[in-house]
């Protein structure tokens, strides 16, 4: 029996996915390298086969619907099924490979994880090339990563992203940083309200949209913090304590290099607060590379021994 008047083919199921991630027919035009009006059509099939508008507008902008969003996610699983059977077997040897891995961070990871990290993918794949990008306020790394200038972002969210997969590879506690003759440094000393009452060091954050952990938790208390001082790099913040009365929060692993080189003490903050947690986010595009599931295992696998080193009662 023929198929040919299959109201839904694989285009159509890319561009119901692309729509629903970036709720604008002019971006999806760009991003599958197709005219708008070949991607309002598609929307206008999508829309009759579905009985549904897929996209609506709401205060300005698009938003997807309910049921579209359900269709996004079994789109894409049949997508990823057709990749993998249009790709065939896969096999990938890190010994051999000669392939560029280019992974997004920010610059509060701790330069222990960073060294481990570069250690084990020179053991493993001495040939092939790690790109380490900024991650910055103006760069779109979800844009990158669907169209595979990126493999995988390192970064903490208190609500990560819903459009791209991940997994948590590093979760700490938050401490102040503070320089040793700080009253604050005694024992019990930090309480909430001496935390607030505090003049702090706070680094810009990454966009506008991204309320960093600790705002998104005193914004829930209905408090703030005084940032006195903002600074645009992390590892510039611990050196601004040393000889002031400043406090610097910040998750323990990327204190305790400071703690010790400078005259700092890492103080628990306040009871309440978060952890911190790290995720690493990729595409569906990589989901089952073979090569990408060797570079989040390594990930995995450095960030689970910075855990238990850290998690380890010093000698």
């Amino acid at each position: 029996m023929s198929r040919a008047n299959d109201p839904i083919d694989v285009y159509l199921l890319r561009v119901l996915v692309a729509l629903v991630s970036d709720r604008s027919v002019s971006r999806v035009a760009v991003r599958m390298n197709q005219t708008q009006p070949a991607i309002s059509a598609a929307l206008r099939r999508l829309r009759e086969a579905f009985g549904d508008p897929i996209l609506v507008r709401e205060r300005g902008s698009m938003v997807p619907t309910e049921r579209a969003m359900l269709l996004r996610d079994r789109a894409r699983g049949v997508l990823l099924d057709i990749d993998r059977m249009l790709a065939g077997p896969e096999e990938f040897d890190p010994a051999s490979t000669a392939m560029t891995f280019t992974v997004a961070s920010p610059d509060y990871l701790a330069a222990s994880f960073m060294a481990d990290v570069v250690a084990r993918f020179r053991a493993e794949a001495p040939n092939a090339r790690l790109v380490v990008h900024p991650l910055t306020a103006d760069f779109d790394y979800e844009r990158a990563l669907a169209q595979g200038e990126l493999d995988i972002v390192i970064g903490n969210w208190p609500q990560p992203p819903d459009r791209l997969h991940l997994s948590l590879l590093l979760e700490d506690e938050l401490v102040c940083l503070m320089g040793k003759r700080n009253p604050l440094a005694k024992k019990n000393a930090l309480t909430l309200e001496r935390y607030l009452a505090a003049a702090h060091v706070v680094p810009v954050p990454l966009a506008m949209s991204h309320r960093a952990v600790v705002e998104t938790h005193l914004a829930g208390l209905r408090v703030s913090r005084d940032a006195r001082v903002v600074v645009p790099y992390y590892a510039v913040a611990p050196h601004l304590v040393v000889d002031s009365d400043l406090l610097f929060t910040t998750a323990r692993h990327f204190a305790m290099q400071f703690v010790r080189t400078l005259p700092v003490v890492a103080v628990p903050a306040p009871e309440g607060f978060p952890r911190m947690r790290f995720y690493q986010l990729w595409h569906d595009r990589s989901q089952h590379q073979a090569a990408h599931r060797w570079l989040r295992g390594l990930l995995l696998n450095v960030a689970a021994r910075l855990a238990a080193k850290d998690a380890a009662p010093e000698a």
